[in-house]
């Protein structure tokens, strides 16, 4: 099997090498540095890429499939037309980035961040824990018919149930 470094060189270099290398076979990944790459056509099958990064890169029409990606850095990373098929993304960091054309089927996106993302084209309507992503008001969300059905996209900056002890008052009980 290759090495890390060999596989990300294959990744950015030869995704038909890449995929050949990696088709069908249980990949360790974890805490690798994909930043400021281009990566385009490769398909990342039943890899752990868990705390990798994939910060300030392009990526085109990539496909993670059955893939770890917990706590993965995307911030300020173009993806267009990309496809999150049966993946975890809790943690994930999307903050700044661009997600045109994307799909998330049958994803787990509990405590993504999509801070100051656009997702404007993308595909929510069969991922899993949306509600439970951390999004600002800032956040360009595609058009209802792509979201669950159960998802709320407006952002509230009601801190009200946030309050320190001091803030109640006493009481003589």
């Amino acid at each position: 099997m290759l090495s890390k470094e060999e596989l990300v060189e294959l990744s950015i270099n030869d995704t038909k090498a890449f995929n050949e290398a990696i088709n069908g076979k249980y990949v360790d990944l974890s805490e690798t540095d994909f930043s400021n790459s281009t990566i385009e056509g490769a398909i990342f099958d039943n890899v752990d890429l868990t705390s990798s990064s994939f910060a300030d890169s392009q990526l085109t029409d990539v496909k993670f499939v059955g893939c770890d990606l917990t706590s993965v850095d995307f911030t300020r990373t173009k993806l267009i037309e990309c496809v999150f098929t049966e993946s975890t993304l809790n943690g994930a960091d999307f903050s700044y980035a661009t997600v045109q054309y994307c799909g998330f089927p049958d994803s787990d996106l509990a405590g993504t961040i999509v801070m100051e993302a656009d997702l404007s084209n993308s595909d929510f309507t069969m991922s899993e824990n949306l509600s439970a992503c951390r999004f600002d008001d800032t956040t360009v969300w595609p058009d209802s018919e792509y979201l669950p059905e159960d998802f709320d996209s407006s952002y509230s900056d009601d801190l009200s149930s946030l309050k320190d002890e001091d803030d109640f008052e006493s009481s003589d009980y």
